[in-house]
């Protein structure tokens, strides 16, 4: 394919263009030319946006698609165009389908499916087998199949040992360990966070002990292991102080945060609307705050959408039966924009690519193509008209949102 887009703010630190205003020529998976003024040497097609800007491609570090197996959540075919709408030119694909991705053939298979999208597909492979926690799935295997990195999605590693001996073992490879943490004890039959929103509703609670004593576990192990460890969706204050002090130490630590945990708050299961049932749970404002702080400052790696489709049997429910689980994608640029200023938006949404050991990419002539493209200004609210997954249990629906993806530009491929 062969295009150029004309006059678009690059958003890119790497870049000589960076915040400045330039025609961008493409040809294929390459940038061929940048200049203020490009000329046109004829079948070029030309793309003139609204306020364009264009950043390197975005990329989710934690995404769930229903297949296989759940397919009436989302498939991954549709699943991925949902996600090149939203701006993202790569996401990690989280292993809990059915059956779980706990060995090389399904992780082939997720690729292979993914084969001639847009947006690229990077799966992450079960730690444990079935992801029940009891036995070390095939690792090295999956890597050899094209895993990014090895973790049970959203269920804590109750077994110390065994995150030890994942710890040891990968980094034979240089694998990367992704360790969900909650102490399934302390989080007993809890579904809200411990605090004033859930008392008043008669909800039981989850304590953050139930998160920074799992995480406190996971620094003293990987301080003795050696190891990379990835640390998603932290969601309270000292998790992060934890963090920053292990990095600090010069531990091989990183972490992510959900939009919905740096935009929402508890307050919003007032009305026990299921949609705000997440895992870890929302939290108040003070932790809110923190974690905005903590991205600003560093601590924090990466933000995630944490886009996990339910089918609408397991969310119309009561609110201690439904599922958890929010989708994210398509508004997870537009709610960010209210709370974060932009150059550390995509800041964070870029991140991952290299967390998760993947090529760096940048805006200069001759690198790859591979391009985020959006509006930073655009003012609008995300209603039911703007959910383009098949699974509809968005918790932004009413949301006011500051920005706007228009689409991406990868694997020679121009979604808009």
């Amino acid at each position: 394919m062969k295009l150029i887009l004309r006059q678009a703010t690059i958003i890119d630190p790497s870049s000589d263009w960076h915040n400045k205003v330039a025609d961008i020529r493409i040809s294929g998976d390459a940038i061929e030319a940048i200049g203020k003024k490009i000329d046109n040497p004829g079948k070029y097609q030309e793309i003139t946006l609204k306020n364009l800007h264009v950043s390197t491609g975005w990329f989710d570090t934690s995404v769930s698609l229903g297949e296989p197996g759940f397919e009436e959540r989302e498939t991954i075919d549709h699943g991925l165009q949902v996600a090149a709408n939203s701006g993202f030119t790569g996401i990690a694909l989280q292993p809990n389908g059915f059956p779980v991705a706990d060995n090389q053939q399904a992780i082939r298979f997720v690729r292979e499916k993914a084969d001639r999208s847009a947006t690229s597909l990077y799966p992450i492979g079960a730690l444990t087998k079935n992801s029940e926690g009891k036995d070390l799935a095939e690792l090295f295997d999956m890597k050899n199949a094209g895993a990014v990195a090895f973790g049970d999605y959203n269920k804590n590693i109750d077994n110390p040992n065994l995150l030890k001996i994942a710890l040891q073992y990968t980094q034979d490879f240089d694998g990367l360990v992704v360790a969900f943490a909650q102490d399934a004890q302390l989080k007993g039959s809890g579904v809200a966070n411990e605090g004033i929103a859930a008392t008043k509703l008669g909800l039981k609670g989850i304590p953050a002990l139930a998160e920074e004593i799992q995480i406190a576990r996971n620094l003293f192990l990987l301080e003795y292991t050696g190891g990379r460890l990835h640390i998603p969706t932290v969601s309270t204050p000292k998790s992060v102080q934890l963090i920053k002090e292990a990095k600090a130490r010069g531990l091989r630590v990183t972490c992510s945060v959900a939009a919905h945990h740096l935009t929402l708050t508890d307050e919003k299961l007032e009305g026990f609307d299921t949609r705000y049932k997440v895992s870890p749970p929302l939290r108040n404002d003070a932790d809110r705050k923190a974690l905005v702080k903590a991205v600003k400052d560093g601590t924090i790696d990466c933000i995630t959408s944490d886009h996990n489709p339910i089918d609408i049997e397991h969310k119309k429910m009561e609110f201690d039966l439904a599922k958890n689980g929010t989708i994210g994608l398509e508004s997870i640029f537009g709610a960010l924009m209210t709370v974060l200023p932009l150059e550390a938006v995509i800041e964070k949404l870029t991140a991952g690519r290299n967390i998760f050991g993947l090529a760096p990419t940048s805006i200069t002539i001759g690198a790859s193509a591979n391009l985020t493209l959006f509006n930073p200004d655009e003012t609008w609210v995300f209603g039911k008209e703007h959910v383009a997954s098949k699974s509809k249990n968005s918790a932004f629906l009413g949301s006011k949102m500051a920005g706007r993806a228009y689409g991406i530009y990868n694997n020679n491929k121009l979604i808009l």
